[in-house]
């Protein structure tokens, strides 16, 4: 079966931009729009790749992995305060429920959103003809922080506006065996 390498940059956003979309309108009942893309070594004025004087907004970070044909992973970005927005409507919980529950209940409706959107953009991929599984997510706290990725791994940033707030996928994808 192909490597990675050929899998088209349009091929990436158009499932990514199209797994957001459902999982975000489905699962909390918000419209996204894709907003900017770029690329490795691209100016990208947003974490994932901290510039100095850049937002340092903490930040709820989900991560999922896939794993056959087509390997990488994909980081979702989350404002705190959008990803505690995303669990209210998720859990049908209230803000002082959320907040009197904790962070690992945020933490825990994170990785599920995640684990969806990976999902959705790895069954693409596999309609496409690159089966792969998913890997177990986990989830990252922090502010102004980066993910250096292997020298071999191509790497797409898309910014998508999820009901007034920023959503960031990070997607590194390794090329070649």
């Amino acid at each position: 079966m192909p490597a990675t390498q050929e899998i088209s940059e349009s091929l990436v956003r158009e499932n990514i931009t199209r797994a957001i979309a459902d999982v975000f309108k489905t699962m909390l009942g918000q419209s996204s729009a894709l907003v900017t893309t770029a690329t490795q070594g691209s100016d990208a004025s947003w974490p994932p790749i901290p510039v100095d004087g850049a937002n340092c907004a903490p930040q709820v970070v989900g991560t999922v992995g896939f794993i056959g044909d087509a390997n990488g992973l994909i980081y979702l970005y989350l404002p705190v305060h959008f990803a505690k927005i995303c669990t209210c409507q998720l859990l049908g919980m209230s803000e002082a429920e959320v907040d009197e529950a904790g962070d690992e209940v945020v933490n825990d409706a994170i990785g599920e959103l995640t684990n969806m959107s990976v999902g959705s953009f790895k069954n693409g991929l596999c309609d496409a003809g690159y089966p792969c599984m998913l890997t177990i997510p986990s989830i990252l706290r922090g502010s102004n922080f980066c993910v250096e990725p292997i020298s071999s791994a191509q790497r797409y940033i898309y910014s998508f506006e999820c009901g007034g707030h920023k959503v960031v996928t990070d997607i590194l994808m390794k090329t070649g065996n």
